[in-house]
């Protein structure tokens, strides 16, 4: 009999990454036979502390999946009530994600609560155990969280390893699943007409929301360097970022201006919404991520979801999801990154790249993740 799974953490009616990835999970449990069904936030963070422009999805709301938007991450009493109605429901496994220690009081209680039943196993899928960027009293709400779960899942050997600064308990590293689950890739030729990019251009896109560890003016500075070069005389290339700033966009204007590439790039700054997203990866030739630190990327399984090969720096757990055979992995640094752009166009290295990504993807399926979750959950004592 296929255990019964909640899942808690972001989905829909919130937008982003980790609510594409919890509703994708709760599909793979259904299509192996678990009822399944989410809890997510009626509240997930105060204004003040969210960066972007809003938290909620313009996208219509799924109809396949069963979705109780229920917890206020700063309200103590709903963490009793929600707590007490999932002890209630005794389902086999609670699956709970956690990025953030501000999320560490809220569902370190509620999961203790459920604990109560001496029944449910909780599993936890690590994104970060150690943030980005750390405040007052990360360390407390982390450990807070940590003592109710059963065992862990992270996707990058960085993660595991701040894991296991703070915990003994079971935990096993699986591959970030492929983001399949937005639609399949466009002829390229509808994807730049969508996005008014003339056919001709090459494209290389940065994709997701921007912070300061994503190195989005480390690319800038390369770009300056191709230009220097002569690089865009030989090369209608055009660089695609696409995503909403999530801290002040005016140092990255202000660097546009200073190296006067404003002609080589196209800026989106906004979320891209689910239903827009084969758009921009269909129209790329490749993916760089430029990144400063990295724990895992969600945008490393979405490129290889639309075939595209990747450019990305030798930073925490993006060098292990990119081999020599899909991708180039070069150092944090302009002057690296420009190389790296410029050998993939001069060497023509797409065309190999491509040809190998089709066999590196059936790695990332989402039985892999499915499996080993109830693995941990049936040797959970």
């Amino acid at each position: 009999m296929k255990p019964s799974v909640i899942i808690i953490g972001p989905a829909y009616p919130l937008r982003g990454g980790l609510s594409s990835f919890n509703e994708r999970l709760a599909r793979q449990f259904m299509a192996e036979g678990s009822e399944t069904s989410l809890y997510t936030f009626s509240l997930q963070y105060p204004s003040f502390l969210f960066p972007g422009s809003t938290q909620y999805s313009k996208e219509p709301p799924p109809t396949d999946l069963k979705i109780k938007v229920c917890i206020n991450s700063v309200n103590p009493l709903n963490w009793i009530r929600v707590g007490n109605e999932l002890k209630k429901k005794r389902p086999d496994i609670i699956i709970v994600r956690y990025w953030l220690p501000f999320m560490g009081p809220c569902l370190g209680t509620i999961l203790r609560i459920v604990k109560g039943n001496k029944h449910t196993k909780v599993i936890c899928i690590v994104d970060n155990i150690i943030p980005h960027e750390k405040r007052i009293g990360d360390d407390q709400f982390t450990k807070y969280f940590i003592k109710p779960v059963d065992a862990f899942i992270t996707m990058s050997d960085k993660v595991l390893n701040d894991l296991k600064t703070l915990t003994t308990k079971s935990a096993r590293q699986v591959t970030h699943p492929l983001y399949d689950n937005f639609g399949e890739a466009l002829d390229v030729a509808v994807a730049k007409q969508y996005l008014q990019i003339p056919l001709q251009n090459k494209v290389v896109l940065f994709f997701g929301f921007i912070r300061k560890y994503k190195g989005l003016d480390l690319l800038m500075e390369a770009i300056y360097l191709l230009k220097q070069k002569g690089f865009f005389k030989q090369h209608d290339l055009c660089f695609l970022i696409a995503g909403e700033f999530y801290e002040n966009a005016q140092p990255y204007y202000d660097l546009i201006n200073q190296y006067e590439i404003k002609d080589y790039i196209m800026l989106k700054n906004e979320f891209i919404a689910d239903s827009e997203v084969k758009y921009y990866l269909s129209a790329a030739d490749c993916v760089i991520q430029p990144y400063k630190s990295a724990t895992q990327s969600g945008v490393t399984p979405l490129a290889y979801h639309f075939g595209k090969p990747m450019i990305v720096t030798n930073v925490g757990g993006l060098p292990a999801l990119v081999p020599e055979t899909v991708g180039m992995i070069c150092e944090p640094n302009a002057m690296v990154i420009a190389e790296a752009i410029s050998r993939f166009y001069e060497e023509d290295k797409r065309t190999f790249f491509e040809a190998n990504i089709k066999e590196e993807k059936k790695k990332y399926s989402w039985d892999k993740i499915t499996s080993a979750i109830c693995k941990l959950a049936a040797e959970a004592t």
